[in-house]
């Protein structure tokens, strides 16, 4: 975090040609809230972000590790020790002196965050909406896992009153599934709910995910100087009460217009388009860093999915961790991994529990693991956008600080050392044919089960076929999840295998969409 806000200090003065108090004082003029961080920092120029949070004691080396660092050394006469001369050196006389610098080593520790802080914890702990009044997992907040990571509430007094499930007495009088369908057609007396969805095969999305399907992203213009404005940081408060994740842009459950790049297409709006009924009906259970599901599946799944057996529509179930099994920040990586048995037994154990849960009529749908190779031979030679202004830092020492301090999001795929980059895609490979057995072995009495392996190879060619380029498939601030590009070509890709291959997963063309579109605007609605 030092080397990171140090970095971004030291190239505003640069950009702006100002001292490092004037790029301290513009950086928080951008923040929203006034984030008082630190001011009056004083740093010698001639010092990089490493040696300053070293000097500054933020980062420091134990005993027995190696000294990590960002940037490479700072040059010295004949010498490749340069790092350490230079912390030698940032004595009285050079070094930072700051009245107030404080924060780093905890976000939460900043004065306006430890509220907001206390709320993410709180979230973290439940994966459930943090305002939520009527408890029925459902909210009408955006953010702290509200709607923007399950479909909006419509009363959030009642607890019978939430999307995804069966309309009561055909919504005749209140819309008790959300979808903005009730009332009764004065012309027949009919229910609209009845007329448009009845026998419609209404059914949601549930994605069961790791941080790529809560759609983790950090703005690149967060770090880039050169694009730095108060307008950068206008989504910083959201940001951080979504955990960095932009799960309303995601693959499966995205609804609203990407503001971060690319374009937004889901699983989400293809079924809503498909079956107007669909509206609002999705749930994104992803967390960052999450394994496979814990062995004791009742307490997760029990807290955050929300459907009932008896009362809900059938849901089409995601089971995506496409990375995060063969992927940990350990130094003996390998022995970290999930093994194929672990897999197997878990996978089957949260299948069981879904079992036990989702209505009948169902489906879920497996997700191979990921390639990873992708990534190094896409990006190690790239510039990071931290590198961007003096070509000082690739992806390759990204990689290298992040595994470094024992941080890296995958040590096994983010490394130079190619034999092992080859042994955790082996892994992924047992661990996808483990899912791909899993589908064709075992049945369910609830819902059927297909497999699909994660359409990379296919995103990359569609891509390419549109002029771009592989690098852009890839997040650039992290160097490891899928960018917003590739959010809406993989979604085209699962529409297609699923609309050739499994049909009946999607649903059958609601041949009154039009009507109901047409009576909203008659009425003024939305």
């Amino acid at each position: 975090g030092c080397v990171l806000v140090v970095s971004v200090i030291e190239q505003l003065a640069q950009w702006h040609n100002s001292t490092v108090k004037a790029a301290v004082e513009r950086l928080c003029d951008y923040i929203p809230g006034k984030y008082q961080i630190m001011h009056h920092m004083f740093i010698d120029r001639k010092m990089n972000a490493d040696v300053v949070c070293h000097s500054l004691r933020l980062c420091k080396q134990d005993p027995g590790q190696p000294l990590c660092h960002l940037y490479s050394p700072p040059k010295r006469e004949k010498h490749s020790s340069g790092l350490f001369h230079a912390l030698a050196h940032a004595g009285p006389k050079h070094r930072i002196r700051s009245k107030i610098f404080m924060g780093f080593s905890s976000v939460c520790a900043f004065p306006l965050l430890a509220n907001l802080c206390e709320k993410i914890k709180f979230v973290l702990r439940n994966k459930l909406p943090f305002e939520d009044f009527d408890g029925d997992k459902f909210s009408t907040f955006p953010t702290l896992r509200g709607y923007h990571w399950r479909g909006r509430d419509c009363d959030d007094k009642n607890t019978t009153v939430y999307p995804g499930r069966r309309p009561d007495n055909w919504d005749a009088k209140s819309d008790s599934n959300c979808n903005g369908i009730w009332g009764v057609d004065p012309k027949d007396g009919i229910p609209y709910e009845e007329k448009f969805c009845k026998g419609a095969d209404s059914k949601g999305v549930v994605l069961l995910g790791d941080s790529a399907g809560a759609h983790f992203h950090i703005p690149p213009e967060w770090m880039m100087v050169t694009q730095m404005s108060a307008k950068s940081f206008a989504n910083l408060p959201m940001a951080f009460s979504d955990e960095l994740d932009w799960p309303q842009f995601s693959e499966i459950t995205g609804f609203l217009n990407s503001t971060i790049g690319g374009w937004t297409d889901s699983l989400y709006l293809r079924l809503r388009k498909r079956n107007r009924c669909n509206h609002r009906d999705l749930q994104n259970i992803s967390q960052n860093g999450i394994v496979y599901f814990p062995i004791n599946m009742a307490p997760y799944l029990s807290f955050s999915l929300a459907r009932n057996q008896l009362l809900d529509n059938p849901a089409i179930v995601i089971y995506a961790t496409i990375g995060n099994d063969v992927c940990n920040g350990e130094r003996d990586t390998l022995a970290h991994m999930t093994t194929p048995k672990e897999m197997l037994s878990n996978v089957v154990q949260a299948l069981r529990y879904l079992d036990s849960h989702l209505p009948n009529g169902s489906h879920v749908i497996l997700t191979g693991l990921v390639d990873g190779r992708f990534l190094w031979d896409n990006l190690h030679d790239r510039y990071h956008p931290l590198g961007q202004l003096n070509k000082d830092v690739t992806y390759s020492q990204l990689y290298s600080f992040l595994d470094c301090l024992q941080v890296s999001p995958c040590s096994g795929w983010l490394t130079p050392n190619e034999t092992l980059r080859n042994l955790t895609s082996e892994r992924a490979l047992q661990l996808s044919n483990v899912l791909k057995e899993i589908a064709r072995s075992e049945k369910f009495a609830n819902f059927d089960v297909f497999y699909m392996d994660f359409p990379l190879r296919q995103t990359a060619e569609e891509w390419r076929k549109m002029g771009g380029e592989p690098w852009q498939l890839i997040e650039p601030v992290d160097g490891f999840h899928p960018s917003q590009i590739a959010a809406a070509l993989g979604t085209g890709i699962t529409w297609q295998k699923a609309l050739h291959e499994w049909p009946q997963v999607l649903g059958k063309e609601n041949p009154f969409n039009d009507q109901i579109e047409a009576i909203f605007k008659d009425q003024g609605g939305h």
